[in-house]
């Protein structure tokens, strides 16, 4: 049974940081591309990051690019998302995903997390 189990999200004040981790079990993890997407209330779940199998290929959407950063570790078969200079429009639940394929889309991710909370207050 495949599970993805974020931790680390919360209450942080603008310009504040937080480290989102996602544990994985059930799977071969090397083998699949992980990535973070984000729901907000009343908006669609978008994509934040994705990060290939081993590593050196990295997307990141453009409303975040210079301030998160999505890293991986194989042993650890865990993937994290560095988050700072926090704005309040970055307040979502964020959920972590696994693909099988190079997928680009929310539909070509074969597992999904629970999500975890963050908050961004002014």
């Amino acid at each position: 049974q495949v599970q993805l189990v974020e931790s680390g999200g919360g209450l942080v004040q603008a310009g504040g940081s937080l480290r989102l981790s996602c544990a994985a079990s059930g799977l071969t993890f090397s083998r699949y591309v992980m990535g973070w997407f984000r729901q907000a209330p009343g908006k669609e779940r978008e994509f934040v990051a994705a990060v290939s199998r081993s590593g050196p290929s990295i997307a990141y959407a453009d409303s975040v690019k210079g301030r998160f950063t999505i890293s991986r570790a194989n042993a650890k078969n865990t993937v994290y998302l560095q988050m700072n200079s926090l704005k309040p429009e970055d307040t979502a639940v964020y959920y972590c995903a696994a693909a099988s394929i190079t997928a680009a889309q929310a539909s070509e991710y074969d597992y999904w997390g629970q999500g975890t909370q963050v908050t961004v207050s002014s």
